[in-house]
């Protein structure tokens, strides 16, 4: 691990992880507001490549021009894919399910994860990290379903739900993967390239149907919701969740994605005026508690 990892108190990271679940969240009803404005491949090729041009002044003026080893390149563009998959599969999940289902799905991702880690890290999960990753998959269940047992039993999903749980297969591979291919580099120099070749990858997604758009028909709003989701959710988020994961562990930093959906109806509160649905209640309270047993799991093995 790179020195500069662990200058960083861990609890200062657990904050910066808050910081990072709450911009995820904020990713899901923005990407909601713009999702029908262009094509979900052409929206994530303009979200990745503006977070490249904004952080490259920064990454070249502080570690100079240099192209990457090889074996370096190789695994940022390996890092990139999971990625690249994970958004297409949300922005087209979008148009045919909702921002809450979206992030309720998305606290799986710390299970799927779990199972990654151990054959990716060849690290066990202990019976209460388990038990903590069950809560949070039923916290999840219940949410989509709004803690309807008829739903449940009818598996009242839609495309959109099941096209976005593909995604989450993806992404629960990305922060493994990240302890496996570190190599000692500093941070945003890795969080750079990554961005980089996912915007590559993009780029060759949305050939066919880039001539075929008019650009200046496309509203405003969805140009100022790809530049936040450019800043905050793509560039801040992929630079803390790389951090995180080599100070915390894979299995820790996701664990905070079980807060995905608590802030998922907070920010629909104030961006639809929406009204809190109490029935959730239980679902949010298994989260919280799965977050906290993960957390804790994380805490003893440090101080073991």
């Amino acid at each position: 691990m790179n020195r500069q990892t662990l200058k960083y108190p861990r609890s200062f990271i657990h904050l910066l992880m808050l910081l990072m679940v709450a911009l995820i969240a904020s990713s899901f009803p923005v990407g909601a507001l713009i999702t029908s404005g262009l094509p979900p491949e052409v929206m994530m090729f303009l979200r990745f490549l503006l977070a490249a041009l904004l952080f490259a002044p920064y990454v070249f003026l502080k570690n100079g021009w240099q192209l990457p080893r090889a074996r370096n390149l190789a695994g940022y563009a390996a890092l990139s894919i999971p990625l690249v998959v994970f958004f297409w599969c949300m922005f087209e999940a979008l148009r045919y399910t909702s921002a809450l289902n979206t992030g309720a799905i998305y606290t799986i991702v710390p299970a799927i994860t779990a199972l990654y880690v151990f054959f990716i890290n060849r690290e066990k999960t202990s019976k209460r990290r388990a038990s903590g990753l069950l809560l949070g998959t039923l916290g999840a269940l219940w949410i989509v379903f709004r803690g309807d047992i008829n739903n449940l039993l009818q598996l009242d999903i839609n495309h959109g739900d099941l096209l976005f749980l593909l995604g989450c297969l993806f992404m629960g591979a990305y922060n493994p993967m990240i302890k496996k291919l570190y190599s000692g580099e500093a941070m945003e120099l890795m969080t750079f390239w990554v961005i980089s070749f996912g915007t590559l990858w993009l780029l060759l997604l949305s050939l066919p149907t880039l001539d075929q758009i008019e650009w200046q028909a496309v509203d405003s709003q969805v140009y100022l919701g790809i530049l936040y989701l450019a800043i905050f959710t793509t560039l801040i988020s992929f630079f803390l969740l790389q951090l995180g994961t080599l100070v915390l562990g894979a299995t820790q930093v996701a664990a905070y994605s079980f807060l995905t959906p608590v802030f998922v109806v907070i920010l629909n509160l104030f961006i639809d005026s929406a009204v809190f649905q109490w029935q959730l209640l239980p679902g949010i309270a298994f989260v919280l508690i799965a977050m906290i047993l993960v957390q804790r799991e994380g805490y003893s093995l440090q101080n073991a």
